[in-house]
Order: C-alpha cells, then sequence, then structure tokens
C-alpha cells in the first residue's frame, strides 16, 4: 500500500499554517498516513477511525481529532449519502510552541501522553469551523494573517476547556524509539494490525520490526500477539461470559474452528468448557 504524506500531497502551498477543504467518495481503510505537520481533523460527514502509535480513535461526525505529526492508520467511511467530508488545519511544532510561550499555556503534570484525541462539537467549534471554511475562500495572502488568529483562537479555547494534554502531546519530544516502540506494541495489541501496518507506525521495515521485537519481548511477533489476543479471550469467557461466536473475529480470528482450536492449545480446554466452570 502506498503511503500518503500530508499536507504535502495536496497540492497546497506549504506554510507553517494551513487549510484544506477534503471531500471523497471513496472509502479507505487503514491507508498508511504520514503526517509531516500536527493537524486538526474537523469531520462534517461519515466517520473515521486513526491507529496512532500509542492510541486508536473512532469517531463520527459529532467530534473531531487533533493527531500529532507521524505515522498513522487511517480508515475513512462515508456518510449515507456516500459523501466523506474533513476539514482539515495543519500547523507545524514550531509555530505551536510559540503560541503556547506568548500564553503561558503550562504543561500539566500528566506524562504520559497520546498521539491522537477526540474532542466533540459544541456551538464553538462549530462556528469556529463554519469561519475557517468562509476563510478558505478569500486569497492566500489574507488566508495566512487570519489562520495565526484562527489557530491561537481553538488552541486557547480547546486549552481552557480540556486542559494543555493535548497540546503538549502535540509539542512532546518522541526520539526515544525504544519507548514509542513499546508503545505502539501496547497499544496495539488487540487491534487486527499486520506485521507491515506496527511496523510503518513505528517507521522501521518488517525485519527492522521483527529484531526489534525479539529483542525487546525476547519472542516472535506472531507468537506474542496471539497470546496476548488468546488471553483477552480467556478473560472474555470467563470473566464477562462471552461466547466464542460472539468474540473470534474481534481477537484475530477469521473462523470460528480455528480460534477454538487455538485456545485448546493454550489453555487444555474449549471455550465452551472453559464457560462452564
Amino acid at each position: 500500500m502506498r503511503t500518503i504524506i500530508l499536507p504535502n500531497e495536496l497540492n497546497i502551498d506549504l506554510n507553517d499554517i494551513q487549510i484544506y477543504d477534503y471531500h471523497s467518495a471513496k472509502e479507505i481503510t487503514k491507508q498508511q498516513i504520514t503526517l509531516n505537520y500536527n493537524t486538526i481533523s474537523f469531520l462534517l460527514q461519515g466517520s473515521k477511525e486513526v491507529y496512532g502509535n500509542n492510541s486508536t480513535l473512532s469517531i463520527e461526525n459529532s467530534e473531531f481529532l487533533v493527531m500529532k505529526s507521524g505515522h498513522c492508520l487511517m480508515t475513512e467511511k462515508l456518510s449515507e449519502k456516500q459523501q466523506y467530508r474533513s476539514f482539515l488545519l495543519f500547523f507545524s511544532n514550531e509555530i505551536l510552541l510559540k503560541l503556547a510561550q506568548k500564553n503561558k499555556l503550562l504543561p500539566s503534570k500528566q506524562k504520559a501522553y497520546t498521539s491522537v484525541y477526540a474532542f466533540n462539537y459544541d456551538s464553538f467549534v462549530t462556528g469556529f469551523v463554519k469561519s475557517l471554511i468562509d476563510i478558505s475562500k478569500l486569497s492566500k495572502n489574507t488566508q495566512q494573517r487570519m489562520l495565526k488568529l484562527k489557530l491561537e483562537e481553538i488552541i486557547l479555547y480547546l486549552s481552557d476547556k480540556f486542559g494543555t494534554d493535548f497540546l503538549y502531546s502535540l509539542i512532546a519530544n518522541s526520539d526515544n524509539v525504544t519507548n514509542k516502540f513499546m508503545q505502539t506494541i501496547e497499544s496495539n495489541k488487540l487491534n487486527k494490525l499486520t506485521l507491515k501496518e506496527l511496523a510503518f507506525l513505528c517507521n522501521m521495515s518488517v525485519s527492522s520490526f521483527k529484531r526489534q521485537f525479539e529483542k525487546q519481548y525476547a519472542e516472535s511477533p506472531i507468537k506474542w500477539f496471539q497470546n496476548q489476543r488468546l488471553e483477552h479471550a480467556h478473560y472474555l469467557i470467563h470473566k464477562e461470559k462471552k461466547s466464542s461466536s460472539e468474540i473470534y473475529y474481534n481477537v484475530g480470528y477469521e473462523n470460528l474452528s480455528s480460534f477454538i482450536q487455538a485456545y485448546k492449545t493454550k489453555y487444555g480446554v474449549t471455550p465452551k468448557q472453559q464457560s462452564m466452570n
């Protein structure tokens, strides 16, 4: 699958702040995306799912996403009218840091930041998006002058309402390769991602990913992920009283019989026998 680099591939001028009104009539599933800028995706039609290196979020068009620059996998589904629309606001780390310093937006005591945040629309954000759409119709020179003020406006609003964790998630340095690698693994251990998709999120080749994985976890990725998903299945069956037919697909198996066999191999009993204990 080809990797899409944003905003570079949108044929727009690459300034510190940029907007783009994205429309599509075609669904995509786990598209590999490299975000060269931090991005706010104001979803207007359809639904969206994003797999980041340490978080996964699904939203409908009552919500919008704030995403850190870097690698992600993105799924876009069409609305009932067979349309997808997202108004995108791109901005660099440099301008965001200046904005935070200017307005004395201090970090909280939280240290564990995530790469994707979701927020609900309210009347303020709805009006803000409408104003961005109006600005997009102006000349490029006027757009740039106004967008600096608009970015400051939305950052101040979100910081006042939700705190600054999302802001410092965007700014935070993520150069520690080992920590980023393990965050990606732990946050996606129950997601049905291929090794190629996981390697992409870690910005690695598949062979490098396998070597790093075995170095950190002392076993192969396939075996480790299978054990994690079977342990989760065990919890769902034993504690949540779920049946095999309800859970086998969501824990990574394409058919029920292969799930039952794998479960029995690990636990010595079938899921049905387990549920009777």
